[in-house]
């Protein structure tokens, strides 16, 4: 199985026929396979997997609560805690069955435990299919800091299962479909179009996803697979976040929180007007792109000069920056996007008051 260039990825009813097969071909005791679920992938996401994967009958399940106030290192200690406690060892597999919170959560225990086991995701959300679970990334928040703790571990298999879609609300399509249209700015342009031209039969018809989400998958993919460790072209998979986790982190303990993606469009709107003033990014596609991202995630909040200075704050515990400087990927045009660049204060005030 050659991970490295994405063929640990399989989609569908073929996705689950190399599950069990890799469980019996591993020699695996149903007993030492443990299944990490949150209370809503238990109760709607599990028993479809079960009737697809009889060997996981006699697995153990550890259950956690839903929400992203679980992601951090404390759970990570309490499913450490009954590893041990049901005897796990370095033989053992993980398999991640969740979105976001749970891959990143699982495959972060999975690297540590024992000094490493391996792990298998099976994202159940649109933001963990096609980003969340991808790349190798894994990761805890520290207090209000998005994934500030965290290793790269690479996972067996990726299981994509777009059934799973039909659990989610429409706010829950959208905010994963944020991900998606990141994917074509940062490299695809044509891709991008295709998201503008299907974004609201996508939100609405979960079938239409299969092709869109497959070609988001490869997007990424490809990315990951040149530059594993981000120490170049990876990068540019950071486009709306600098500003976007920050907006994430900084309601998170607000009473009106903003989800992943509806953070990372806000983002992106931002960035690229930045890119605009600093790296020739035409007015004419920032208006596209303000557009089409503002139309189909609507702004929800209104920022303060005060909420700009406690932003910055967060933005300067970002992981991408160097020498104290904070670091953005911005983009040169719709499907080419370049990285490390250095952002003064004064033009990332600009944005989030102007845009």
């Amino acid at each position: 199985m050659q991970k490295e260039n994405g063929k640990n990825i399989y989609f569908n009813d073929e996705a689950y026929h190399v599950l069990n097969s890799y469980l019996v071909n591993q020699k695996f005791d149903p007993k030492n396979v443990f299944i990490l679920v949150d209370n809503l992938t238990y109760k709607h996401c599990f028993p479809i997997i079960l009737s697809h994967v009889n060997f996981l009958n006699k697995s153990h399940v550890i259950k956690i609560r839903t929400g992203e106030k679980e992601k951090n290192i404390y759970t990570c200690i309490k499913i450490c805690k009954l590893l041990e406690k049901l005897k796990a060892t370095r033989n053992s597999l993980i398999i991640n069955v969740g979105g976001g919170v749970i891959t990143d959560l699982g495959g972060f225990v999975s690297s540590i435990f024992k000094r490493g086991i391996r792990f298998i995701n099976i994202p159940t959300t649109l933001l963990g299919m096609v980003d969340a679970s991808i790349g190798y990334k894994t990761g805890v928040n520290l207090d209000y800091i998005k994934n500030e703790i965290g290793t790269f571990h690479i996972p067996e298999l990726l299981i994509i299962d777009p059934f799973f879609l039909n659990t989610l609300s429409r706010t829950e399509i959208i905010s994963g479909m944020a991900e998606m249209f990141k994917h074509g700015l940062i490299a695809n342009k044509d891709f991008w179009i295709d998201m503008n031209k299907f974004k609201l039969e996508m939100a609405e018809n979960k079938n239409i996803c299969n092709d869109l989400i497959k070609k988001s998958i490869f997007i990424k993919n490809k990315i990951v697979t040149k530059d594993p460790k981000e120490k170049g072209l990876r990068k540019i998979l950071n486009f709306g976040h600098t500003i976007g986790h920050a907006l994430e982190s900084y309601f998170m303990n607000k009473k009106e929180k903003i989800l992943h993606g509806m953070a990372i469009a806000s983002g992106m709107i931002y960035e690229s007007w930045i890119s605009h003033k600093i790296n020739d990014l035409s007015m004419i596609d920032y208006e596209e792109i303000e557009s089409s991202l503002s139309s189909f995630y609507p702004k929800k909040y209104v920022l303060s000069d005060l909420d700009v200075e406690k932003l910055f704050i967060i933005m300067e515990h970002d992981k991408k920056n160097e020498k104290n400087k904070i670091q953005f990927s911005l983009i040169k045009r719709i499907g080419e996007c370049s990285y490390n660049y250095e952002v003064p204060f004064s033009l990332i005030k600009e944005s989030l008051l102007k845009c």
